[in-house]
């Protein structure tokens, strides 16, 4: 289980997301810099114990009106070979010192996290506590088996997210930009899986959605 240290971390995340999100094409803030909150989001454990998995929600209440992010990241203590356009920027930590912080939908260890969170094979980490499950997420999925689809190192980004193809014309598509849902309400037609969680909202209500789906067939 991933340790979750309390010390502190220079730039915070929140900082190094200011200087980093408007640069995404998902991004709908206005001209000026972000204003950002954490306002939810779960960990996954590396099974070597070397690289931070953290999906962080953010809410942006910089343009008209507040608008709700999916940030997978991944922290790690070294460069990660041929990722540099997918560097976030470094940051430095309490205790473990120097940590390059990646945008995770570029992370071969986060992707391959995510294929087992997605089919059941691990848990949805607490983002804030050391070994402890979050149950607010959930997961489906009723296809053949994620990990031998072998997806693209290349995550396509969008208006509205991030797609990851695999060759077989399955595709993991990361909702970005986050809106609220029921929990009964329906999934792509062509949906085989999916990720759901839920986010602290500026009212207090709170709300749930989709954060990832699995869609089956060629890409159209």
């Amino acid at each position: 289980m991933a340790v979750i240290h309390r010390t502190s971390l220079k730039p915070t995340k929140l900082e190094l997301l200011t200087s980093w999100l408007p640069s995404r094409p998902w991004y709908s803030g206005g001209a000026g810099a972000p204003q950002l909150t954490k306002a939810g989001g779960f960990r996954l454990d590396d099974p070597r114990g070397e690289v931070g998995i953290e999906f962080m929600v953010v809410t942006d209440s910089s343009g008209a009106h507040p608008a709700d992010y999916l940030v997978p990241l991944t922290y790690r203590g070294a460069p990660l070979d041929g990722a540099e356009h997918a560097l976030i920027g470094t940051a430095e930590h309490g205790v473990l010192g120097r940590r390059w912080v990646y945008d995770g939908c570029h992370d071969p260890v986060l992707v391959a996290q995510l294929l087992a969170l997605i089919e059941g094979r691990v848990q949805a980490q607490d983002q804030s506590v050391s070994d402890t499950p979050d149950r607010e997420v959930t997961r489906s999925f009723s296809g053949d088996g994620l990990a031998s689809a072998g997806f693209s190192a290349t995550a396509i980004d969008d208006h509205e997210g991030t797609e990851l193809p695999a060759p077989d014309g399955t595709v993991l598509r990361l909702h970005r930009v986050l809106r609220p849902a029921p929990d009964d309400a329906p999934l792509p037609p062509d949906a085989t899986g999916h990720v759901a969680g839920s986010w602290r909202t500026p009212d207090g209500t709170g709300a749930r959605g989709l954060f990832v789906v699995v869609r089956t067939g060629p890409r159209g």
